[in-house]
């Protein structure tokens, strides 16, 4: 068991984590013909919305409240309440997701308060369901921030009537995917689940809003995710499955206020995350793993045996929010790499991850830099970001997580189920085996060599 230790600097000064509104407004866009708002100055909206377009390619419509100066003092209803009203002219959207930030949770507004004050008198809002979720900056990152406002767009949207056992739909499954599901995860977990027969009713659904197409018209909100119909009627489902331990108070939310008993999967990446969600689907269901799904097992066995020839013994540095931690370590040990440095976002669930270091460390990426130069890592895994850590490095980086901005396709990329696993591993074997290994007479061919100048390094993957 992995012991935790946080970064003990007084700032950080490389981040590697996402703040919790980002999170927030990517769950909202998760729903169909949804806004996601603000509440706060204009750059903390930037920063978030500059995030968002390049990770996805996309147009990502995050709105404002803009705070200035002086409402930042005396308070921001006015703001809020005249940032409703222009989305619902100009937009007229059927949900608004809004999301605090920092700036207004420092001050201490009653938020809720105020904008239940604005909903009962303002009759041009109705028709659009506002949503709240409080996600201050400060109070954990991306994973937090789309927790909290799935967890309240439960508590808006699902109608809390309590099914008897013959109107529950059996064949219907409520899934809660983490944010750490890419759009092409959540469309192969909605393959995995209709191969059984069963229906999956995906709240957020951004597979089918963040996924990358082409509307056939202007579209200003969000253009797809889950119908707000169908988010009433997730009391009337047989189960509940969340991916992810952020996803853990969501599902614990449903299941209080519906009924619906609940299933929590820490991860559905690995032979055996898989099995467990495939055994899970089959005891609802009734019926056995499809045919489709054991071939599919199969080709992932031989992936692992043909991919432990690359990366068995490969030292490899990971940085990368809790509940993907938790995914990808046991996944490349399996393979026989080591994970020599792993730093986490933040310190939530970290009990839970298995490695082979001695410790998993909360902090930034240049807290990831100086462990993985101290522990000679041949492997840097995280988003972007650290591409420029990996250059002084002179090591390659593999990117995961959120943001990947300098490629192209990261919505389309799998790492869940049989085949996602089977995709994720191939492509880490073939970043080591890109290396090119050149013999000379003072370095043998299995060593890898080394930048000594850390303005020199090189990046592959």
């Amino acid at each position: 068991m992995a012991r935790v230790r946080t970064s003990q600097k007084a700032c950080s000064v490389d981040p590697l984590k996402s703040s919790a509104p980002l999170g927030a407004a990517l769950a909202f866009l998760g729903v169909e013909e949804s806004v996601p708002l603000f509440h706060g100055a204009q750059g903390c909206t930037s920063f978030a919305l500059v995030l968002a377009v390049r990770h996805f390619k996309e147009a990502i419509p995050i709105q404002t409240t803009a705070l200035d100066e002086v409402s930042t003092i005396l308070g921001g209803a006015h703001n809020l309440e005249e940032a409703l009203i222009n989305l619902k002219r100009r937009m007229n959207p059927k949900v608004i997701g809004i999301a605090s930030t920092a700036l207004v949770e420092t001050r201490g507004e009653d938020l809720r308060g105020e904008l239940k004050s604005i909903v009962s008198r303002r009759s041009e809002l109705q028709g659009t369901t506002v949503v709240f979720a409080s996600t201050p900056d400060f109070d954990g990152a991306i994973e937090d921030g789309w927790a909290k406002a799935t967890a309240a767009l439960i508590d808006s949207l699902t109608s809390g009537h309590r099914y008897a056992t013959n109107e529950r739909r059996p064949s219907v499954i409520n899934v809660l995917p983490g944010v750490h599901e890419t759009p092409a995860d959540i469309e192969e977990l909605r393959s995995i689940i209709e191969s059984f027969g069963l229906e999956a009713l995906i709240v957020p659904d951004v597979s089918s809003s963040l996924d990358g197409h082409v509307p056939d018209s202007y579209v200003p909100t969000s253009l797809g995710g889950a119908r707000i119909a169908d988010i009433a009627r997730m009391g009337a489902s047989a189960h509940t499955i969340a991916i992810g331990e952020h996803m853990r108070s969501p599902a614990q939310a449903l299941e209080s206020r519906t009924g619906v008993a609940s299933t929590v999967l820490p991860k559905i990446m690995g032979l055996q995350p898989v099995d467990e969600l495939v055994a899970l689907l089959a005891r609802i269901s009734g019926h056995p793993a499809p045919s489709r799904l054991r071939r599919e097992r199969s080709r992932l066995v031989d992936a692992l045996l043909d991919c432990h020839l690359a990366v068995n013994g490969k030292r490899i540095a990971i940085g990368a929010d809790p509940d993907r931690l938790m995914a990808l370590i046991p996944v490349i040990e399996s393979l026989g790499g080591d994970v020599v440095v792993a730093i986490s976002s933040t310190d939530r669930v970290l009990d839970g991850i298995l490695a082979r270091g001695e410790q998993v460390t909360v902090g930034d990426l240049s807290d990831l830099e100086d462990s993985a130069r101290l522990a000679r890592a041949e492997l840097l895994v995280t988003h972007s970001h650290g591409r420029r850590a990996a250059q002084r490095l002179g090591i390659p980086l593999l990117r995961v997580g959120f943001p990947i901005f300098d490629r192209v396709g990261a919505q389309h990329r799998r790492s869940v189920g049989y085949t996602g696993t089977r995709e994720w591993i191939c492509e880490l074997a073939n970043v080591f085996l890109a290396e090119v290994h050149e013999p000379t007479p003072s370095r043998p061919v299995d060593v890898k060599p080394r930048c000594k100048d850390e303005g020199h390094g090189r990046e592959l993957s």
